[in-house]
């Protein structure tokens, strides 16, 4: 099934063996007299000892690109986490701000508010017409529907919104009567399978099940968060875990990630692929799922000793704390509690929009404002922190949230609380899964060819009382999982630079100015060692950038760098053909953080802002972010684009003009 499953350690039956390789040049005119065996033996080594080299080059080069790849995911995710300090920020300073601003900011924070919908308001709204051809469901579900959603999905079947909504609100029933951690226990006879992180990609989990069974009573799962987002199918891996649930509440157990946190989903694909999936009922899937999504533990106990949770731990986790708090308060890790003397009273005036009053306290109409900041920082450590070698606990900068935890904090929290192993998931590996810190930490990542095709194995793991954990290991194969290593590796390089490449062009102005600093001569130039120094304290992105130079800027003979190269192969399209590279660079820049805003703030999905909101919109992201654009700038930016001067601006439509050009790539249209 995968093109990874039969490759082992030292195993040399790769494609790439059926390279040329001529060694006559290679063995000396004295070796002709040799023995015929001898030259042959001779041969064989230096062959040998060039493929060893060979390979070790090409891993290092995927090591290289699978390096860029997570630098930049982590810099995505830590500019997610700090729009939960901009939405701080705005509550903190909506009483400095004129009527307009705190109508948009109490409209913004109304909008994220969630309410228990209701079960008959919406399945009675929503028929499934006689010439809908997908699967149906029958409810109760019985392990007959898990059969017929995973033969549907094969079949790129899409389920009707209808038996979507029954199977969130009868998840969201069952969820609510669990405890924040589920208990399992296993037998020698009974073993448990543990996955991480599947991220919308179906095919992963068809093969999981492929190679180690549905769920039953018999053969339990244990799914560990992060089953949506970045793949294509994330509406079908949760339709198939959710319906496995219900029809198996204690043999199927479900831990939130980081993931399922409907901001997350606002950046990373899965609103989109929900309103693309479902345009008439999109909205009112998107509201239930919220509310199923604070509902789900928030980690799993096997056999009292082994703690399953999606990201880490810190010194101060405390699972007394984590047993007792109530989960369904944490709507988003970017909707930290609100300071106490900080609180305000939203009411609705007559036209149902929000009015907010400040000094007023009513703490149950704000998200996660009822969970203290210790309980919110408690999930927060449990989602997003990662481990690492070096002792201690300290801040996670590479992703903004949680921390990184070294093996000195493994060993006191398992042993504060009886616990002999952590598993999570959270990072992707090279090999589907890692051990670490003693052999306390495992880490386990699903989703195989996360960044690119070839880039990973996926792994799962099965455990049963009293042995040790067992790892399977796969890969999803396609036609180009059958190239040899060196062009799999050439193609993950070439996606790993265009990216990387984007984020250079995204601080070009940034960059020269450190570059220019360096640059005593104005010479156009400047050593290695001064450009990859500008590089990281620029892009923060912690990446091996003198090695990586040869891909990214010209070096002459002397070593030194034409640093301007670095922006030679790439350009951002202007909307507007005077406008100020700074404001360009920005808004590319932060285009991922303004949509967020935007989707928010257009309630009804219309995909329409008014020029005032807009103008308000950036206003308040100006201040907290520091961007330094001129008010007037925005306003001609935005008059630009209002193409029919109707006061209103498509605002998707807007971010797309900023887009980035690489060398040889044809022009886009603007707006196309």
């Amino acid at each position: 099934m995968g093109c990874g499953n039969s490759l082992k350690k030292g195993n040399t039956s790769e494609k790439e063996n059926s390279d040329p390789v001529s060694t006559t040049h290679l063995l000396s005119s004295a070796a002709i007299t040799e023995q015929p065996g001898d030259l042959m033996v001779r041969a064989a080594l230096v062959i040998q000892n060039w493929y060893r080299r060979y390979r070790a080059r090409l891993r290092a080069r995927q090591h290289y690109a699978l390096a860029i790849f997570q630098s930049i995911e982590y810099a995505d995710e830590q500019g997610q986490m700090q729009l939960s300090n901009f939405f701080s920020f705005m509550l903190e300073n909506y009483t400095k701000t004129n009527d307009e601003d705190s109508a948009l900011v109490s409209r913004l924070f109304d909008n994220t508010r969630q309410e228990s919908k209701d079960r008959e308001d919406y399945l009675g709204l929503i028929d499934v017409p006689d010439s809908y051809d997908g699967p149906r469901l029958q409810f109760p579900l019985t392990f007959t529907d898990i059969v017929v959603l995973l033969q549907a999905f094969k079949q790129q079947q899409t389920l009707h919104a209808h038996y979507v909504l029954e199977v969130l609100f009868e998840a969201r029933k069952v969820l609510k009567q669990m405890p924040n951690f589920s208990h399992v226990k296993t037998f020698p006879t009974k073993e448990i399978t543990i996955c991480g992180d599947l991220h919308g990609k179906l095919d992963d989990l068809m093969l999981i099940f492929y190679k180690n069974g549905l769920p039953s009573e018999n053969n339990p799962y244990v799914f560990n968060g992060d089953f949506v987002d970045r793949g294509n199918n994330s509406m079908e891996i949760l339709m198939i875990l959710l319906v496995s649930f219900l029809v198996y509440p204690s043999d199927l157990h479900l831990n939130r990630g980081n993931h399922e946190d409907f901001m997350m989903n606002l950046r990373y694909g899965f609103t989109k692929e929900i309103l693309q999936k479902y345009k008439i009922h999109g909205k009112k899937i998107l509201q239930v799922l919220e509310e199923v999504y604070t509902w789900l533990p928030i980690g799993t106990i096997i056999d009292n000793e082994i703690l399953v949770i999606h990201g880490g731990i810190s010194e101060s986790t405390d699972l007394n704390t984590l047993h007792q708090l109530q989960r369904n308060k944490m709507k988003s890790v970017l909707m930290p509690p609100m300071p106490v003397n900080q609180e305000v009273d939203v009411k609705r005036n007559k036209s149902g929009s929000a009015n907010v009053e400040p000094g007023k306290v009513e703490s149950d109409k704000l998200p996660s404002e009822q969970l203290t900041k210790h309980e919110w920082e408690q999930i927060v450590d449990i989602l997003w922190s990662d481990p690492r070698g070096k002792k201690g606990c300290y801040p996670n900068t590479s992703r903004g949230g949680g921390c990184y935890f070294g093996p000195d904090v493994s060993s006191k929290v398992l042993s504060k609380f009886q616990l002999k192993m952590l598993i999570r998931s959270h990072e992707c590996k090279p090999d589907g899964y890692e051990i670490c810190h003693d052999g306390k930490v495992i880490t386990v990542f699903s989703a195989s060819n996360y960044y690119e095709e070839g880039s990973n194995r996926g792994a799962y793991i099965r455990l049963s009382y009293g042995t040790t954990p067992q790892f399977f290991q796969y890969q999803v194969t396609s036609t180009s999982c059958l190239d040899p290593l060196h062009k799999r590796v050439s193609a993950m390089e070439l996606s790993a630079f265009r990216i990387l490449k984007e984020r250079m062009i995204a601080r070009k102005t940034d960059l020269i100015d450190a570059f220019q600093l360096r640059d005593y001569s104005k010479s156009g130039k400047i050593s290695l060692t001064q450009w990859a120094f500008s590089m990281e304290n620029i892009l923060g992105l912690n990446l091996p950038w003198r090695s990586l130079s040869s891909h990214l800027v010209s070096i002459d003979s002397n070593g030194s760098v034409d640093y301007m190269s670095s922006f030679d192969d790439i350009h951002i399209e202007k909307p507007m053909k005077d406008m100020n590279s700074n404001l360009i660079e920005t808004m590319y820049r932060y285009r991922s953080d303004l949509k967020i805003i935007f989707n928010i703030i257009d309630s009804d999905h219309s995909g329409l802002i008014s020029m005032d909101e807009f103008r308000t919109m950036w206003k308040l992201f100006n201040a907290h972010y520091k961007a330094h654009i001129d008010d007037s700038q925005i306003d001609e930016l935005a008059s630009t684009v209002d193409f029919n001067k109707d006061g209103n601006i498509d605002f998707n439509e807007f971010l797309r003009a900023f887009y980035v050009v690489h060398k040889y790539e044809k022009p886009k249209t603007p707006f196309s």
